[in-house]
């Protein structure tokens, strides 16, 4: 079973999951509690916490502190998903910020996902990084870089920021190759965008980025290169 809270009210946030954690205890009083943070994770074997088999005998409360913030630990993270969900241990995570696809199959899985926002911080004019994608459709390389800053200090990750940027593409690539938003299998107000972009590109160049970006992001991961930068020089080489 798993409990997710996260949200940018970090105090709000840890208090609720202690105060769910409490709960639990009172209910399960003899589960064992074991508290991870980023540190401790690496100590453990998952498939023991999701089983509770082996060294562990008895039902197990855990409380993941903040854990997802390594991607390494991430990734590991969303491979055994569907397993923590189903598992008869209690997981709870505490999360800060979490990207919306990954968030989306956390609650898939999770009995119950709760956000903890901070109000002065939503009272900021949100960023709308849609924005990137009108000015890469012009190949307006000055209006794309302020708009990259932009995004990065609204705090958009770098992931967000490459998957809207690849997502214009694709679509650009899609209504090059057909007649209507039908064949291209897009909405018929992104097809009329992107079609309008294509005079700004040729094909060769769409296709040439297209396999930049994909090098950039596994590229990014494996640490090769830092993946802002590497978004910053694609934007000043266009």
């Amino acid at each position: 079973m798993l409990y997710f809270l996260y949200g940018t009210d970090t105090d709000k946030a840890r208090e609720k999951a202690r105060e769910l954690l409490e709960s639990l205890q009172k209910k399960k009083p003899d589960a064992l509690v074991s508290r991870l943070d980023p540190e401790k994770w690496g100590e453990v074997h998952l498939e023991e916490l999701i089983g509770g088999q082996g060294l562990f005998s008895q039902k197990m409360l855990i409380f993941a502190d903040r854990v997802m913030e390594n991607r390494e630990t991430e990734a590991v993270v969303l491979q055994n998903l569907a397993a923590i969900g189903e598992s008869g241990n209690i997981f709870i995570f505490l999360e800060q910020k979490v990207l919306k696809p990954i968030l989306l199959k956390i609650t898939k899985v999770a009995e119950k996902v709760q956000e903890f926002e901070n109000v002065e911080e939503k009272k900021k004019p949100e960023f709308n990084i849609f924005s990137l994608t009108d000015a890469f459709g012009r190949r307006d390389k000055k209006q794309l870089w302020v708009l990259l800053q932009k995004a990065f200090s609204s705090d958009a990750v770098p992931e967000e920021i490459h998957g809207i940027l690849f997502w214009q593409l694709k679509s650009m690539l899609l209504a090059s190759a057909a007649k209507t938003a039908g064949d291209a299998g897009i909405a018929p107000f992104v097809f009329t965008k992107a079609k309008s972009f294509l005079k700004n590109y040729k094909e060769e160049e769409l296709k040439t980025l297209s396999s930049k970006l994909v090098h950039m992001y596994h590229d990014a991961h494996r640490g090769i290169h830092d993946f802002e930068i590497a978004l910053e020089r694609l934007v000043l080489q266009l």
